[in-house]
């Protein structure tokens, strides 16, 4: 199973898997980067307590925009972004995009459901 994770996470994730981008435990390189182990990780997180608060769009968008000035700027310019920072803001960025992809199929499905009864 681990040997999956380690070939198919980064593909999936569309990771880069930097050497100095990622965590490290005991000597052992975690599968992808701290950005994208941030965004699984708050991925999972939206998904578990989403069903307890949700939050408003505005919110969700927010939490999506410092990631993307993170990456730009690393890209852009020669400053460089800290593991606990790429963490950081993947984790943000995790939740607010899964929480938008919640919304929005709840949005579709009601929608549906709303033509549903207009038609019938």
């Amino acid at each position: 199973m681990l040997k999956w994770i380690y070939r198919w996470l980064p593909i999936l994730c569309g990771c880069h898997c930097m050497d100095e981008r990622s965590f490290y435990i005991n000597n052992k390189k975690f599968p992808v980067c701290a950005r994208c182990t941030g965004e699984l990780a708050g991925i999972l997180i939206s998904l578990l307590f989403g069903f307890l608060y949700r939050l408003p769009v505005t919110a969700a968008i927010f939490l999506l925009l410092p990631m993307i000035v993170d990456g730009f700027v690393q890209a852009l310019t020669s400053y460089n972004s800290t593991n606990a920072r790429r963490f950081i803001t993947g984790f943000m960025f995790g939740y607010g995009i899964c929480t938008l992809f919640v919304i929005s199929t709840m949005a579709a499905l009601q929608f549906g459901i709303d033509m549903a009864h207009f038609i019938a």
